[in-house]
């Protein structure tokens, strides 16, 4: 996907943007921020299932770029993001892991990890696609509607997966 805009009277079509957009790349990018770490506390265990490690190391190959286009979204925008504001909102909705939640992950070891990581990634991922689902439906940004699809598809692609998993532990 290239996000890239030409400089001129012609970008500013690619940086028009509305509430619902700003919305989306925000909550998008805390969203995806909470899924690395959770697959980085997997990835740190011993006794996990290579299936799931395989699905934590692509969730992170994923994300991780895509947060950096959100982030040069947001500057192109001349949205100033304040990471101290985003840690004082509650993220317990949208599919985002509690404390708890992510304690019990810390703790977790071999097949219960590989267990508890796909039953809260599953949580988390319908979360994200229920944002981008509202992204479709109110947005008006080019590239962040192109972005919300891209994540109903493949976090969808990657239930399914997850599920499949679980299945056979």
């Amino acid at each position: 996907m290239d996000h890239s805009s030409t400089p001129g009277p012609s970008s500013t079509a690619a940086t028009a943007f509305n509430n619902a957009d700003e919305t989306f790349v925000t909550g998008m990018i805390a969203h995806h921020e909470q899924a690395i770490a959770m697959s980085d506390l997997l990835l740190d265990k011993e006794g996990v299932d290579e299936r799931v490690l395989s699905l934590a190391l692509d969730i992170k190959e994923a994300q991780g770029p895509e947060i950096e286009t959100m982030n040069d979204w947001l500057a192109d925008w001349g949205i100033v993001t304040d990471d101290s504001g985003m840690e004082g909102m509650d993220h317990s909705g949208g599919g985002m892991m509690s404390d708890e939640d992510m304690a019990a992950l810390e703790s977790a070891s071999g097949a219960e990890a590989s267990r508890l990581f796909l039953e809260q990634m599953t949580q988390h991922h319908q979360g994200a696609i229920d944002m981008a689902q509202q992204e479709l439906d109110n947005g008006e940004n080019p590239d962040a509607l192109e972005l919300a699809q891209t994540i109903i598809d493949a976090q969808t692609a990657e239930i399914a997966t997850m599920k499949d998993i679980l299945a056979t532990l």
